[in-house]
């Protein structure tokens, strides 16, 4: 599994995957209300990265935030700047984020790092590390499981992580946790977790 695949798998399910999660209102009220505690008020530009349809984003700057949702599916770019004109929407990788390094105040990657194979994780989490200010502050969403697992995604393979092993990784790449928030499946929904971190020194 690559990207460039899983970009192909959400383009060819664009229409519908707008249709179903592209509003604001779709979005668990728990989960914008920890998105928003932690990334509102932040000076600078926060990145929503894998955007999607662009919802949260808008919902980020409806706090009063400078956030640009950036999106590898061009599909996604595409209805997020009709949807929501007064935005910022790109097309880009979370893997070569095209900001200089310690630019960004903030990062919001929710379940945009589903699909990344283990052995990609730390990678990408350097790439953030990379770009993001002192200080500054990554928001992220993820499947909970009591090991690292692939599964059968409705869109393509994505993995679930022990809550405790993906925050190890976090700190190993020089973040440090501050909060996390953990909801148990529900009907058809997965174990999910939230986690917020603090870039730290160094």
């Amino acid at each position: 599994m690559n990207l460039e695949q899983v970009r192909q798998a959400y383009a060819s399910v664009a229409e519908l995957y707008i249709e179903l999660f592209g509003t604001s209102q779709q979005v668990h009220a728990d989960d914008l209300a920890f998105i928003g505690r932690h990334l509102a008020g932040r000076p600078g530009t926060v990145l929503d990265l894998g955007c999607g349809p662009g919802h949260i984003t808008d919902y980020l700057r409806s706090l009063g935030v400078n956030a640009t949702g950036i999106d590898m599916v061009p599909e996604f770019i595409a209805h997020a700047q009709a949807a929501h004109p007064s935005g910022s929407y790109q097309l880009g990788s979370m893997e070569n984020l095209a900001v200089a390094n310690h630019s960004i105040a903030g990062i919001l990657a929710w379940g945009s790092l589903i699909h990344l194979p283990p052995k990609d994780l730390d990678g990408v989490l350097a790439e953030f590390r990379r770009v993001m200010a002192p200080a500054g502050t990554l928001v992220l969403g993820l499947f909970v499981g009591d090991e690292v697992a692939a599964f059968d995604h409705k869109v393509v393979t994505a993995y679930r992580w022990p809550v405790d092993e993906f925050s190890e990784r976090l700190a190993r790449a020089g973040f440090t946790e501050v909060e996390r928030l953990q909801r148990p499946s529900e009907g058809t929904h997965r174990p999910h977790a939230a986690i917020a971190a603090i870039a730290t020194e160094g």
